[in-house]
């Protein structure tokens, strides 16, 4: 199982600031408006800058923050669960927001890695331009590989807005997606188990 190579765009070919800047402009006159009015004079500056936090996560690399692992267990090995994980990403199809939340689990072999660094892999991959079943794939797969434990399950919840804002403007519609590797694909008890904890009472 190969892990999505991080980092794809930097090489030299990156555009600088001053064109992508340009490039906002362009995009405010095909829009109808007039960038060198007031209350737009600032807009490209501020786009590009917003544009730094909305993909950051083309600059960092999933495998490395999971690297730093904790052996000390005292033979923990049931289901380590992250529920709710706030998901910001972005529509690979028409650039527009993804939101939702994320849960991700798995069970121990040996090991175990600091929580924040599953919340951190789950930004890494949101904050890309994304479809959500390649982001399931991706988040799964990556824990799974560099963790190696005994399952890795993702489930993610979200809703697109490029449903709910253009197109057939059905607002209020989640999508779900998820994945589940070895012991929670294979042993219905532990996904039962793992269900019941991201859903409790439903």
């Amino acid at each position: 199982m190969n892990v999505a190579k991080p980092l794809p765009i930097i090489n030299n070919s990156r555009p600088s600031r001053e064109e992508a800047e340009a490039a906002v402009r362009v995009l405010l006159r095909w829009a109808g408006d007039n960038p060198t009015r007031e209350g737009l004079l600032d807009t490209p500056s501020r786009v590009v800058r917003s544009y730094e936090e909305f993909f950051a996560g083309y600059f960092i690399d999933p495998v490395q923050l999971l690297k730093r692992t904790f052996e000390e267990v005292e033979g923990y090995d049931e289901i380590v669960l992250l529920r709710d994980i706030r998901l910001e990403s972005y529509c690979e199809h028409h650039m527009v927001p993804i939101i939702g939340k994320v849960h991700v689990a798995y069970l121990p072999h040996r090991r175990v890695v600091g929580i924040s660094k599953l919340a951190r892999v789950v930004e890494a991959y949101g904050k890309r331009l994304q479809i959500q079943e390649k982001l399931t794939a991706q988040i799964a797969n990556t824990i799974n590989e560099v963790l190696e434990p005994k399952g890795v399950a993702v489930v993610i919840e979200a809703e697109h807005q490029c449903m709910s804002t253009r197109g057939v403007h059905k607002s209020g519609v989640s999508m779900v997606t998820s994945r589940m590797l070895g012991a929670f694909r294979d042993n219905e008890t532990t996904r039962r188990e793992l269900l019941a904890m991201i859903s409790p009472g439903r």
